[in-house]
């Protein structure tokens, strides 16, 4: 159970590498299919934190992480740089407990608190339930991108959603 949501911390990388690495070896969340190792994620959690984004962690009472969340920049280019893209894992034997809700929750919060204007979601098209909270949380499907993806030996459609701010 969900105990706070605060900043990730050096000591959560373990298991922030875990949930990162179960999501890519068995979910279509993320469409990379290369695991990583710890030192990947502490380098990209620092060039998180050295652009000015968050990583928020979802701990229970012990202050083991459930689950984490970030956004980044959506392109590279200035016209931009006021709407970003998120994404959420929740560890496997967590999901479907709310946890993703309250880390999106957070999210968005800390989002409007950094002035951002709109959050984009890219979601794998067939996952109904991820689709189904962000319409619930105000986002709005903008459309659909037909097999641009491909992880276990199948075409994926992404789906983009935003939330204006």
């Amino acid at each position: 159970m969900i105990e706070r949501i605060r900043d990730l911390e050096e000591r959560d990388l373990t298991a922030l590498t875990a949930i990162y690495n179960d999501a890519v070896a068995h979910t279509t969340a993320i469409w990379n299919e290369r695991l990583v190792d710890i030192d990947e994620r502490r380098g990209w959690h620092a060039q998180r934190l050295a652009q000015g984004f968050p990583v928020l962690a979802a701990v229970d009472a012990q202050d083991r992480l459930l689950g984490y969340a970030t956004y980044g920049a959506w392109r590279p280019h200035d016209g931009y740089r006021l709407t970003v893209e998120h994404s959420v894992y929740v560890d496997a034997a967590h999901r479907g407990a709310g946890i993703g809700r309250a880390l999106m929750l957070a999210l968005i919060e800390r989002a409007e608190a950094q002035g951002m204007h709109v959050m984009v979601a890219g979601i794998d098209a067939a996952n109904h339930g991820s689709i189904a909270l962000h319409q619930r949380l105000g986002f709005v499907e903008t459309g659909t991108l037909r097999e641009v993806g491909t992880k276990f030996g199948r075409w994926l459609d992404l789906t983009f959603m935003q939330k204006v701010l």
